[in-house]
């Protein structure tokens, strides 16, 4: 009998531990969503922009074939656990999405063309994921730094939900902190041609965007 009501005992304390545990977990998700953005200052006349929308290989490489961006770095963004590894991302259970950093010129593209461009390279209906990359870490996050661009994003995702007559995954997030992945994630798609995930699954995303936005294009592409 001892025995038993020691095991109930410890049972229930593990129980109280792990409901905390969802319970602080949950709040910080909605603290993420209700913070007050980060807004980046101008560096060098450039502005910068975050994305989350699958797999970062696929989306640093989009973003780098238009026009006007400088350059696209992958890592983590959404989250509640800070200095989130490539690893711990993909439990799921840290929040954070895989993201990009974009670093632009605001003089050759405008905040609403990357927004364009976000939803027309990608499968905006689908939730946590793009095809088969699922999971919330491979779900569809544009983060914004003002009200301005908050605006911009509402009206750009309602414009297309009505159009496609269907919801639109993508989450809206106040920007708060972008956390660079790890030196072997960057640049991948450029490095790793012959990588059968880039050749089956990357390379086909980026022609399709290309094909559809063939006007925001560097000419190199």
């Amino acid at each position: 009998m001892k025995k038993l009501i020691t095991l109930l005992i410890i049972s229930l304390l593990f129980s109280c531990k792990n409901t905390a545990q969802n319970t602080d977990i949950k709040v910080a998700k909605e603290n993420i969503k209700t913070a007050k953005p980060l807004e980046i200052p101008l560096e060098n006349g450039m502005s910068k922009a975050y994305f989350a929308s699958g797999c970062f290989w696929c989306v640093e490489a989009i973003y780098e074939s238009v026009k006007g961006v400088e350059e696209s770095i992958s890592g983590y963004a959404g989250g509640h656990t800070k200095n989130p590894t490539y690893d711990a991302s993909n439990t799921g259970r840290t929040g954070h999405a895989e993201a990009v950093e974009i670093i632009y010129n605001p003089k050759i593209v405008s905040f609403e063309t990357l927004i364009d461009v976000y939803f027309a390279s990608q499968n905006p209906t689908q939730v946590n994921g793009q095809g088969l990359d699922r999971g919330s870490q491979y779900r569809s996050i544009i983060f914004y730094q003002n009200d301005a661009q908050k605006k911009i994003i509402e009206t750009k995702k309602a414009a297309l939900a009505k159009k496609l007559n269907t919801t639109i995954a993508a989450e809206i997030y106040p920007f708060q902190k972008f956390w660079i992945g790890e030196d072997y994630h960057q640049n991948y798609e450029k490095l790793h041609p012959e990588n059968r995930y880039i050749q089956g699954v990357s390379i086909p995303r980026l022609k399709r965007f290309q094909a559809k936005m063939p006007e925001v294009l560097k000419k190199s592409h």
